[in-house]
């Protein structure tokens, strides 16, 4: 396998795309797919180096000088992790405590684009009003975002006088209404009037999430 082969494969493996790649090595995205499609032979050391750090894989590896079947190390980041705040995903709820932050290793190819990501923070949901997406246990990636980047329908974590929950979110007229995505017909809507809502906020879009399936 060639050099370039190894370094695209690799790039997959982890979810990054070549702009990704070509931000962390201080390259474009044009130079990275010539390196991928080995049109810079020779490939001079200073720039081995911090393509290997980049993917996580040693410079000999890269090189072609180990075995191909050897299995680079998997990439992984470090996020804000509530450990003991469970976000209901059934009727809001009070949480105590919410200001302990632990931290939690995510593999980067769990994430994909959002891998590294400063923005993210970790919750597990706590119920089954949304359980037709995210069913009870299930450990969330939640990004911070502006209002305005949240459209209807997204998933959102939010709470309303510290009572913390996660629901889809539609904005209509003067009232947002997080409205719950579950097979147990007794959950209802959740309605907040913006005129009233003095303690709404809106603490992250969910981008991501981990089911542990039985």
């Amino acid at each position: 396998m060639s050099v370039g082969k190894r370094i695209k494969e690799r790039r997959k493996q982890l979810g990054f795309s070549a702009d990704k790649l070509g931000e962390m090595i201080g390259k474009n995205r044009a130079t990275v797919y010539r390196y991928e499609s080995d049109e810079i032979e020779n490939m001079p050391y200073e720039v081995v180096i911090p393509i290997s750090k980049a993917l996580n894989i040693s410079p000999s590896y890269l090189m072609g000088w180990e075995e191909e079947d050897v299995i680079p190390k998997q990439l992984s980041s470090t996020y804000d992790y509530y450990p003991t705040v469970n976000v209901a995903a059934g009727n809001p709820f009070t949480i105590d405590g919410v200001e302990k932050v632990e931290n939690i290793e995510i593999p980067d190819i769990l994430l994909g684009k959002w891998a590294g990501c400063k923005n993210i923070f970790f919750m597990r949901v706590n119920g089954d009003s949304m359980n037709n997406v995210l069913p009870n246990g299930t450990l969330i990636a939640v990004k911070k975002v502006n209002l305005q980047d949240i459209k209807n329908n997204d998933i959102v974590v939010f709470s309303n006088d510290q009572e913390y929950s996660v629901k889809r979110m539609f904005s209509y007229d003067n009232k947002i209404i997080f409205k719950p995505d579950s097979s147990n017909p007794i959950f209802s809507d959740y309605v907040v009037n913006l005129d009233e809502a003095k303690y709404l906020q809106i603490h992250g879009k969910v981008v991501s999430y981990i089911v542990n399936l039985d």
